[in-house]
């Protein structure tokens, strides 16, 4: 895996993220005024993009990114609130910070558009971001169901971390 700081790639990166979370997360994750190290696979293809805040995303085969914390950080400014939010309360916080999955019995608050497979943001009722991950359920499913994990936490924002 080679490392490289590149600037070529990232428009095509940008308009993967606005096709993924919407309008304006590619200039949210890769601002043009920010250098972007590539960590690329041996065959050269973009794995993994990273800032000195840390990772952004990984770039996976399928085509999709997912989401690092510091793109957590970066979408949860960027994007308009309940978009590709799962909002829990204080019930749930530190379980999540710890990285702890979430339940659907928990969740306060989901964005519509979320799909079983969507990176998605585990933010708190009052905004902060607790945690990012991979939806387990869509939206209507995590705000109908009693029961069953609503989204698989990959990274918690530990509360010495917290925005």
């Amino acid at each position: 895996m080679s490392d490289e700081r590149t600037d070529d790639d990232l428009p095509d990166l940008r308009t993967i993220a606005d096709y993924q979370f919407g309008r304006g997360a590619g200039m949210a994750l890769f601002p043009a005024d920010e250098a972007v190290t590539v960590k690329r696979t041996s065959s050269g293809r973009p794995q993994q993009l990273h800032v000195d805040g840390g990772r952004l995303v990984s770039y996976g085969t399928d085509g999709r990114f997912t989401l690092g914390l510091e793109g957590g950080r970066r979408l949860a400014a960027a994007l308009e609130s309940p978009a590709y939010r799962v909002i829990v309360d204080d019930e749930s916080e530190p379980f999540v910070r710890d990285g702890k999955n979430v339940f659907a019995k928990f969740v306060r608050g989901v964005g519509p558009e979320i799909r079983p497979g969507d990176e998605v943001l585990v933010t708190h009722e009052r905004g902060e971001l607790l945690a990012v991950g991979r939806a387990e359920l869509s939206a209507d499913a995590i705000a109908d169901f009693e029961s069953g994990m609503a989204v698989s936490v990959r990274d918690g924002v530990a509360p010495a971390d917290a925005d």
